[in-house]
């Protein structure tokens, strides 16, 4: 097909032009045929359509004899009734399709030359024709450039940590928060971004939730956010899906952070993809022994910025010191002299504690936990009468106090 294009006239290498979004169902039904037919991709869309004056139709028409001059036969683009099928599984899953152009596209991504030309959307867009309304909370979030957080699947507790930190500020300072809505360091800061609103980028269909594990926070997002996939409704998620699905991540944004992440991971792929976008990349610094930390410090190595907090990445953008956030206040102590390992905490202190993070707790779990490093799973099966959840939020809390240290292979120790 681009060799035929190139006969017709149509610069390959240039930037295409602004697309006009579609303005009824008929035209959004020939945008969805021309980028389901076979060999059409985001790219040679635009293209396509950049040759025939911006017009699907036209462009569907043309397919079979572009097909037959670069050697394929029988050639047929893809059926109306099947666009028909999508566009009805998209809409009872209780998502719209926005169409590159339209105001509530999002305008970092559109600059792309890959960008898609359709998205199937699912949040809080409102009731506009085809993409919502301009002004529903959703809608600003997608017009709104943000800041994607991205990390490893596996994470540390201070890398999940660190990641519900940053989202919970930036979504603070007015930045929306994108991430890929995987295990780890993207649910984590998903969910701490929930009170603001945060955009979820899926491999799969806008009907589809990966990892089932995710299901609640993918509701949660739902009704505060927006959750956005290019795949037609019903693709369940397969491993080419996913580098599709990073490039969209880091074209919705102005910068990537990197949280945490292996040598040889997903997230390095998206720094790669990012820069080739032109996006700032950022990352946390990770200790040197931990392989989940390998790749962030190799991107700081390389340059990166470093990030010890919302504040890093603001000033790394740019942003008026008016939007971001206040600094959080710590959580009280008592003014006395800290008590020594093995004695319960002041009363009062149980108090200024978060919930369910009570001070008798850690008593327990520093008189367990000596200089001698004691695997994590020993930890859990001494206080079998705790709830993990409950265990491992303390042991959060006292990682960041400096109270545990936690080492390579699942160890702890005391500092």
């Amino acid at each position: 097909m681009g060799q035929e294009m190139e006969r017709t006239g149509v610069d390959l290498f240039s930037s295409p032009p602004p697309l006009a979004p579609p303005t009824t169902e008929e035209q959004l039904l020939d945008w969805l045929c021309l980028l389901r037919s076979r060999r059409v991709g985001p790219a040679s869309f635009r293209r396509l359509m950049t040759a025939h004056d911006g017009s699907a139709a036209a462009a569907l028409d043309a397919l079979p004899a572009i097909a037959a001059a670069s050697g394929t036969a029988d050639y047929r683009p893809c059926p109306r009734d099947q666009a028909h099928m999508e566009l009805r599984a998209g809409r009872r899953a209780g998502a719209r399709l926005i169409a590159l152009g339209a105001p509530c596209y999002p305008p970092l991504l559109a600059e792309l030359d890959d960008a898609p030309p359709l998205l199937w959307a699912l949040g809080a867009l409102g009731q506009g024709a085809l993409c919502g309304q301009p002004d529903a909370p959703a809608a600003r979030l997608l017009t709104t450039p943000g800041i994607a957080l991205i990390g490893a699947r596996n994470a540390s507790s201070l890398g999940l940590r660190m990641a519900g930190l940053l989202a919970r500020d930036l979504g603070r300072a007015g930045v929306p928060v994108v991430s890929g809505l995987a295990r780890g360091i993207d649910a984590s800061a998903h969910r701490a971004a929930l009170e603001a609103g945060t955009v979820a980028v899926i491999a799969g269909g806008i009907d589809t939730v990966y990892p089932r594990e995710n299901a609640a926070l993918s509701a949660d997002i739902v009704r505060t956010g927006v959750i956005l996939s290019e795949m037609p409704p019903g693709t369940q998620p397969r491993a080419r899906h996913f580098p599709r699905r990073n490039r969209i991540v880091s074209g919705l944004v102005r910068a990537v952070v990197v949280v945490e992440a292996a040598a040889r991971s997903g997230s390095l792929m998206t720094a790669r993809i990012a820069l080739d976008q032109g996006r700032e990349v950022l990352a946390v610094p990770g200790h040197p022994l931990d392989p989940r930390a390998a790749g962030t410090n190799m991107l700081l190595r390389d340059g990166a910025r470093l990030v010890r907090s919302a504040a890093d990445v603001l000033d790394a953008l740019d942003l008026p010191a008016a939007a971001q956030p206040a600094p959080r206040r710590a959580v009280s102590k008592p003014p006395a002299t800290p008590a020594p390992y093995g004695r319960s905490a002041p009363p009062r202190a149980e108090a200024a504690l978060p919930p369910r993070l009570g001070a008798g707790l850690r008593q327990r779990i520093s008189a367990l936990i000596g200089a001698t490093p004691l695997p994590e799973a020993q930890l859990f099966a001494q206080v079998p009468d705790t709830p993990a959840a409950q265990l491992v939020a303390t042991l959060q809390e006292m990682e960041i106090d400096g109270e545990v240290q936690r080492l390579p292979g699942g160890y702890l120790s005391r500092e």
